[in-house]
């Protein structure tokens, strides 16, 4: 049997705080700093290391570096690279939480009480379609939400602790909108196979998670329009997003992406908004993604149509009146 390689553990300050990161004896800096990442919302390329009063070199292993067990690393992040919007931390106690939570408490003072407002509430989503539990403190999706099921177009359970997206998710049919922004879900709780059962669901919002990867499944959702995987813990996408054909609008900003599906461009033809603030992804690099001159042509059109519209519909604007002023 094989012995684990040996591994030191770095205590890097940063943000009046001290964190204590393991990792392999033999790991370069730029190692140390993809695991960083996800524990301080700085991106690799916005982080600077510096021990005993030398920068740390990205390709420099720690050991040549003399950083050993117990060295104490400072953590400095360069202006405008500090995702600072990244995954929540529910651990802490905010006021608006706090606000939130005596409010709860109120409403669960009797049972009567609750029983009307549960009731009211029900009744109210059936027949509007809409399920607004955004800030409700909660931690799953109310059993009530699925006895509704036929009847849900919009879910939206944003800035809660909600860790899960269980498989009965497949109930909500016509679920055309699910937004779950600012929640602890994770990539090990996501039923894929139940949200590619919504066949109407067009818009699926899932920012500031602890998303670290994506299963090739997520290509099973084929009617989505429009994604939000924003200010996660992404490093790669899989090349399963190419299948999302339908899909107009991606936003990935404040991830630690360095590249994107090579199919992306090039099967997804309508794609026409795409958001990468905040990554590692270059112009450069997007240059050398097969169909990007395609995709850019459709963003120029997007932009000319836009700058049309506010053209023609100020009653500001007038070409002939130009031409005159042109001639004197």
């Amino acid at each position: 049997m094989e012995s684990s390689p040996p591994t030191i553990t770095v205590q890097v300050k940063f943000a009046r705080r001290t964190i204590p990161v393991e990792v392999p004896a033999a790991a370069t800096t730029a190692e140390l700093k993809r695991l960083l990442q996800p524990l301080t919302n700085v991106l690799p390329r916005g982080q600077r290391l510096v021990c005993k009063g030398k920068v740390l070199q990205d390709a420099a292993s720690l050991s040549s570096m003399q950083v050993v067990d117990g060295s104490k690393v400072m953590l400095i992040a360069s202006l405008g690279l500090h995702q600072g919007d990244g995954p929540i931390t529910k651990n802490s106690s905010s006021s608006a939480t706090s606000v939130t939570r005596a409010s709860n408490v109120k409403e669960r003072q009797t049972q009567k009480a609750e029983a009307v407002v549960g009731k009211s509430r029900a009744e109210r989503w059936k027949l509007t379609g809409v399920v607004a539990l955004h800030d409700c403190d909660l931690k799953a999706v109310p059993e009530e939400v699925w006895d509704c099921a036929p009847s849900v177009r919009i879910l939206d359970a944003s800035n809660n602790c909600i860790k899960e997206i269980p498989h009965k998710i497949a109930a909500l049919k016509s679920l055309n909108k699910l937004l779950l922004t600012a929640n602890d879900v994770d990539d090990e709780n996501i039923s894929w196979e139940g949200l590619s059962c919504l066949q109407k669901l067009l818009n699926l919002s899932l920012s500031q998670n602890r998303i670290s990867a994506l299963p090739s499944s997520i290509g099973d959702c084929e009617s989505l329009t429009e994604v939000d995987l924003s200010s996660n813990l992404l490093t790669e996408l899989p090349e399963a997003f190419g299948k999302l054909y339908n899909l107009k609008v991606l936003h990935l900003r404040n991830n630690g992406l360095t590249s994107l599906p090579s199919t992306l461009f090039k099967k997804c033809m309508q794609l026409i908004t795409l958001d990468l603030h905040g990554t590692e992804i270059t112009n450069d690099i997007l240059r050398q993604v097969e169909g990007w001159e395609e995709f850019d042509e459709r963003q120029r059109q997007k932009h000319q149509k836009q700058l049309d519209f506010r053209v023609g519909s100020s009653g500001v604007f007038d070409e002939g009146a130009d031409d005159d002023n042109r001639r004197r």
